[in-house]
């Protein structure tokens, strides 16, 4: 009978130490995936302050794209990156005195711009399709005559054109309404609260030029995603293993006392 039990308990021993081994690396690599989420978490962070400021919008002038209220980011660019049919935030004390003001770039330099043909904003001749528009609502509350955008600066609306002091207003400025492109400081990327997501493409400008890539934003909330899971991944393997390991024993402690 001895030697019947010491034949069955031998093979337990050797299974504990295999569940050590199994333990040391799976600390080693709980290690790894909190580390690399760390990079991966603050990484992201520190990409988006470089990359993007939150500015707070006042009024409803780009309604319903962005409302009276809204928190966006907007992407540091410089105004030679601007293509017609951005979202920016520029200074022109002109405008406004202290203050940043946010508007959609609808014709650049070189280009002529008027309102409105069966309805429509026309550049270049084209009439443009602006589905980002409140529903029935038309291209502009006035006509105005063809404007010709001087180069290095900027013609400007707001999506709401009823009531928004966009470059309609300032027409008979000596810059005939337009900014300079040195006076935007970003471009907006996403309305982040509340939370409306990225904007859409402004694919009515499409057949006059290139239109602007979306920044890195997507990428910036891929790696804070996967950092984040990481992190708790790793985090969490020690207490679940150590709950694994009292319930194997408790199951080794009561195989044994079974053995007879």
């Amino acid at each position: 009978m001895g030697g019947e039990s010491t034949t069955r308990t031998a093979p337990r021993s050797g299974g504990t130490g295999t569940a050590a081994s199994g333990g040391r690396l799976g600390q080693r690599l709980s290690g790894v995936a909190v580390a690399l989420g760390l990079v991966l978490f603050l990484g992201g962070f520190g990409w988006a302050a470089l990359s993007y400021r939150p500015y707070t919008v006042p009024t409803s002038s780009m309604t319903p794209t962005i409302d009276a209220g809204n928190r966006v980011l907007a992407q540091r660019v410089d105004g030679d990156e601007v293509r017609r049919g951005d979202v920016v935030v520029f200074r022109d004390s002109s405008w406004v005195t202290g203050s940043d003001v946010v508007k959609r770039v609808v014709a650049v330099g070189g280009d002529t711009v008027s309102c409105c043909t069966d309805g429509k904003l026309t550049v270049n001749g084209k009439q443009i399709e602006e589905p980002y528009l409140p529903k029935g609502t038309l291209a502009e509350n006035q006509n105005f005559a063809t404007v010709t955008v001087p180069k290095g600066r900027l013609f400007l609306l707001g999506d709401e054109r009823q009531g928004s002091l966009d470059s309609t207003a300032h027409l008979t400025d000596a810059a005939k309404g337009t900014v300079a492109r040195t006076a935007v400081i970003a471009r907006v990327d996403a309305v982040v609260f509340p939370w409306k997501g990225g904007l859409k493409r402004p694919t009515g400008f499409e057949a006059l030029g290139t239109l602007s890539q979306p920044g890195p934003l997507a990428t910036i909330e891929l790696l804070i995603v996967v950092g984040a899971v990481l992190v708790l991944g790793g985090g969490a393997y020690g207490p679940i293993a150590k709950r694994a390991g009292r319930s194997r024993a408790r199951a080794a402690r009561a195989e044994a006392a079974g053995v007879r």
